[in-house]
């Protein structure tokens, strides 16, 4: 560990061993998200709602702890209001597909975002994809075409819940779009707050037309609260403090593990067995994803 620190400090990042513990355990955290919103019986964006109202205190604490000083203007606002808006929908999106998916399928799809964000800039810049670029949006096309038709071999309801989180995935992206741009300004802890206020009374509204239930039934507070505290207050937590000290390459193998976790507790949990074709489509989308996240010189940051 010491010696990859070191070389890590060349390149600006500072990584020590908690870093990388944190890193990890982040995204461990993170990929237990789905198992829990199939344990609450509120209806998935009730859970949604109750995963991002729940910690609103504590991020709101720690906002005004690592405050700059800086005073909101309108620019800001409705950055984070645009992004919360993106951000309810890629939950509700998310949270439905998860009841009509494989674990490791939605935790994918879910987080297509990175190479869907690579697509887009290359239209944005209108130029032509680099060789590893192209490579990546070939991979995971080939990956989810993959994983597509294991669905469809298995029910309509699998298919249509992979649709969902791929919906997810592209809400997801346009929301990490006007989020990085405040993040200019803001702190982490700030723009989650921001966000998570403007996209709870959202996901509450979805979840009330839906007609689900909001309130925890015989199940109880428990899955809610372990859902909350697992992916916005650890999870995210976790990445807020690790992420900036690694190369894009780590952070990008490093999500990898939440696929991986996400399947484990799948075929264990829930008997959502893997053949070895749907492990090739998750290597497939899994190396896209690596090859998003990874900039053309890996010594930049992400």
């Amino acid at each position: 560990m010491d010696g990859a620190t070191a070389a890590d400090g060349k390149n600006g990042y500072q990584a020590t061993a908690w870093h990388f513990a944190g890193l990890i355990l982040g995204n461990a955290a993170l990929a237990l998200g789905p198992w829990l919103v199939r344990l609450a019986d509120t209806g998935p964006v009730s859970a949604a709602f109750w995963r991002l109202l729940l910690p609103l205190p504590l991020l709101a604490f720690l906002a005004w702890r690592a405050r700059k000083g800086v005073a909101l203007d309108w620019r800001v606002v409705a950055l984070c209001l645009t992004a919360g808006t993106f951000f309810a929908f890629d939950l509700a999106s998310w949270h439905v597909g998860i009841e009509r998916t494989r674990l490791a399928n939605a935790v994918l799809f879910g987080n297509s975002g990175s190479i869907i964000l690579m697509a887009w800039g290359l239209i944005a810049l209108r130029r032509a994809p680099s060789l590893r670029e192209a490579g990546g949006v070939l991979t995971a096309l080939a990956g989810a075409a993959i994983l597509l038709g294991r669905s469809l071999d298995i029910s309509t309801a699998t298919f249509v819940g992979d649709l969902f989180c791929l919906a997810a995935g592209i809400c997801y992206a346009f929301y990490l779009l006007p989020a990085q741009a405040a993040r200019t300004t803001l702190d982490p802890w700030a723009v989650l707050t921001l966000v998570s206020l403007a996209a709870s009374p959202l996901l509450l509204g979805m979840a009330v037309l839906a007609g689900e239930p909001v309130l925890p039934g015989t199940a109880g507070w428990t899955p809610v609260l372990l859902l909350a505290l697992s992916s916005q207050i650890i999870g995210q937590g976790l990445l807020v403090f690790s992420l900036r000290h690694f190369p894009a390459l780590v952070i990008g193998l490093a999500l990898l593990t939440q696929p991986a976790i996400a399947g484990i507790v799948g075929w264990f949990v829930f008997g959502e067995r893997l053949v070895p074709l749907d492990i090739a489509g998750m290597l497939l989308v899994g190396t896209a994803l690596v090859l998003a996240k990874t900039p053309r010189k890996i010594g930049r940051a992400a």
